[in-house]
């Protein structure tokens, strides 16, 4: 990955303790989780990449291996073959059965898409919006901003779980536009965790939370305003939405069930 050249930015790193939330009393405390945010050119993000590794733990466990019990998974978007890129049918199960890695996606839109030419081929007014954290492949929903993603053991259809999740986004221009919201097994927030704004041209954000144990059976990740389409511009060229893109999906290796309980914080 050729890193863009920008002079080093902040990266935040925010340990959030979830053990002060108002309950009733025979609520059990919730758990406690880390929120590791960053935000600027490529170099910082992927250094705050790096510590969102090391804080999941364990190695990287290769696309169709069998579930195990520990390291994590990634999803980088350029090893998609040509026949599901810059078209608007991306398979929901791909990371799944294609390429096993415990994940299901769906959107309240009409499709899901992965797209090597920055989205100019929807938009070509787009082609110098949205920089490709790991080149040269981006993921977004089609006619939506919102995706949402849950766990399998890899390669099966039992439900699973998570220690932490975290994604790149391209281009976030206003702050708390573009979050990532965590759930348990029963559908109970755990989290909200809003980017922050890039800073830079064209610059990157990440948001990844690792809780103290597997708990987290489904993402809600919003990203910007408004749908990407043929017509529509980014708030940074005079128009009225922030677009926001994804790149880099890590997150832990799927986990059976645990029992879970209500809570739920936001940031």
């Amino acid at each position: 990955m050729k890193p863009t050249i920008y002079a080093p930015f902040l990266t935040l790193v925010a340990l959030a303790a979830c053990n002060n939330l108002y309950s009733p009393s025979n609520t059990p405390l919730p758990p406690s989780f880390s929120v590791i945010r960053a935000q600027g050119d490529s170099l910082t993000v992927a250094d705050t990449l790096n510590k969102f590794r090391a804080a999941l733990g364990g190695s990287l466990n290769a696309p169709n291996s069998p579930p195990t019990d520990s390291g994590r998974r990634e999803i980088n978007w350029d090893g998609v073959p040509a026949a599901l890129t810059n078209v608007d049918t991306f398979p929901a199960t791909f990371f799944n059965v294609n390429s096993k890695r415990g994940v299901l996606m769906s959107t309240p839109g009409t499709g899901l898409r992965v797209d090597s030419s920055a989205f100019a081929s929807i938009n070509a007014g787009l082609a110098d919006q949205f920089k490709a954290f790991s080149p040269k492949k981006l993921f977004m929903a089609v006619g939506s901003n919102q995706v949402e993603v849950d766990f399998k053991l890899a390669g099966t259809t039992t439900n699973g779980v998570v220690k932490g999740f975290g994604v790149v986004f391209s281009d976030v221009d206003k702050a708390a536009a573009t979050r990532v919201e965590y759930f348990d097994a029963n559908g109970v927030e755990l989290a909200s965790i809003a980017s922050p704004a890039h800073l830079g041209a064209q610059g990157f954000t990440f948001v990844g939370a690792v809780f103290n144990s597997a708990i987290v059976a489904r993402v809600l990740i919003t990203s910007g305003e408004a749908a990407l389409d043929a017509t529509i511009t980014d708030v940074s060229a005079d128009g009225t939405n922030d677009l926001v893109v994804m790149d880099d999906f890590v997150y832990g290796e799927p986990q059976p069930l645990p029992q879970t309980s209500n809570y739920s914080r936001s940031l």
